[in-house]
């Protein structure tokens, strides 16, 4: 009775042991095959759920919360945009600016360590409290002052606000004092400095004045004749000496922004020096490439992004366009440009292609000519206002023809 209870009771179950009361082998997974099977089938002959690792399941939630939430702020950016737009609200200029500032710009401290610096105060003092103006525009001022060890000067200042002078600009300002500040020839005017202040805010740069005027007033607006032919033959043959400096045995090469007899001074014993105030205006109106050739009659170069090495090559190109409307100038004594006059070049080119009206472009104020001068004198403008300007020869070539041809030896 005992055996049959204990079959009767047990039989179906899985022992360790081989007794005849066990269930067969692939009933209770003792071999190899029954273990493939006990992973997909359960208690209930149904398969079996596979249970995720709890790392995964924690990844799945980190990830869609991340999309959640990119895609919430892509859409909170994306109306405020639209709100904008609706509203007419539109990013000044200035923000390229800014945005180059907060990106690519960074201001050497040591870039004007070379160049004097001279205090707002030092200035206000020497110009009068700034009331001594001798030019202005949109762009600068210029005062006339004199330093307390006698010297005369002209301080160009910056009509810049605040906002507007942003690391790039702050840059290009440092830059431009650099590149002037070398400069050092007889017939360019001296940088004695800048100043920096930032209560109030201004910026200026500071040059030696010639005291004695502009080569224009003493040709146009002085009545009488200042100027004899061996003085204005001395004039030109300096011009084209500081203008073969510049171009030829500075290093990059220096152009003047806009090269006018305006921007020549005189001094006292009529020595020419040139004073590039129309870059610092260029500076403060739009920082671009530059702004001399459309004074000059190079072309211009306003079509985008330029090489820096075909920019600077129209510059002097456009520097010795303008040397040549000054040799017209100071033959002829007219203004390039005037209300009473026809255009300089259009009533000179007629002249100009026949060598015998050469004298019908002399100014009639003049007492005496030296024909030969003026005939090389001549030559040399046709060169210099040549339409194509890859045909206008260099300043190295146009002063050796002139030192070579130019006779200065006349007595005033």
């Amino acid at each position: 009775i005992q055996r049959y209870l204990n079959r009767s009771r047990m039989a179906g179950n899985c022992f360790q042991n081989n007794d005849t009361m066990n269930r067969a082998d692939w009933q209770c997974g003792n071999s190899t095959d029954a273990g493939k099977d006990n992973n997909s089938i359960g208690e209930d002959g149904q398969r079996g759920r596979v249970i995720q690792p709890l790392w995964l399941l924690i990844v799945e939630v980190v990830t869609g919360v991340s999309v959640l939430s990119i895609l919430t702020l892509c859409a909170i950016a994306g109306l405020r945009r639209r709100k904008d737009r609706s509203s007419g609200r539109g990013v000044p200029w200035t923000r390229a600016l800014s945005w180059k500032e907060n990106n690519v710009i960074s201001i050497d401290d040591d870039l004007l360590a070379n160049v004097p610096k001279i205090s707002r105060q030092e200035l206000a003092e020497a110009c009068e409290d700034f009331s001594n103006i001798i030019g202005s525009s949109h762009e600068t001022v210029v005062y006339k002052g004199t330093m307390k060890d006698g010297r005369e000067i002209a301080v160009v200042s910056m009509s810049a606000p605040v906002h507007y002078w942003t690391n790039y600009v702050e840059l290009y300002f440092q830059k431009e004092v650099v590149e002037v500040a070398r400069l050092s020839h007889e017939n360019a005017a001296k940088m004695v400095g800048y100043c920096k202040s930032s209560d109030p805010f201004s910026r200026m740069v500071v040059f030696e004045y010639p005291p004695n005027g502009t080569l224009y007033e003493h040709l146009h607006d002085v009545e009488g004749c200042q100027l004899s032919w061996p003085r204005r033959m001395k004039i030109a043959l300096s011009i084209a000496r500081v203008l073969r400096y510049l171009h030829t045995e500075l290093q990059p090469p220096f152009a003047m922004a806009a090269l006018a007899s305006s921007s020549i001074y005189l001094t006292e014993d009529f020595s020419p020096k040139i004073i590039d105030f129309e870059r610092w205006r260029g500076l403060v109106g739009k920082p671009l490439l530059s702004s001399g050739c459309v004074v000059n009659g190079g072309g211009g170069h306003s079509n985008g992004v330029v090489d820096s090495r075909h920019v600077r090559f129209m510059d002097v190109q456009a520097n010795t366009f303008a040397f040549g409307v000054i040799l017209l100038e100071l033959i002829s004594g007219r203004a390039s440009l005037s209300k009473d006059t026809d255009d300089l070049l259009e009533w000179a080119r007629k002249h100009l292609e026949q060598p015998g009206e050469f004298g019908k472009l002399v100014d009639p104020k003049l007492k005496s000519v030296g024909q030969e001068s003026l005939g090389i004198i001549c030559n040399v403008v046709n060169l210099c206002i040549d339409a194509e300007p890859s045909r206008r020869p260099s300043m190295n070539m146009i002063g050796a023809i002139l030192e070579e041809g130019v006779d200065t030896s006349v007595r005033d």
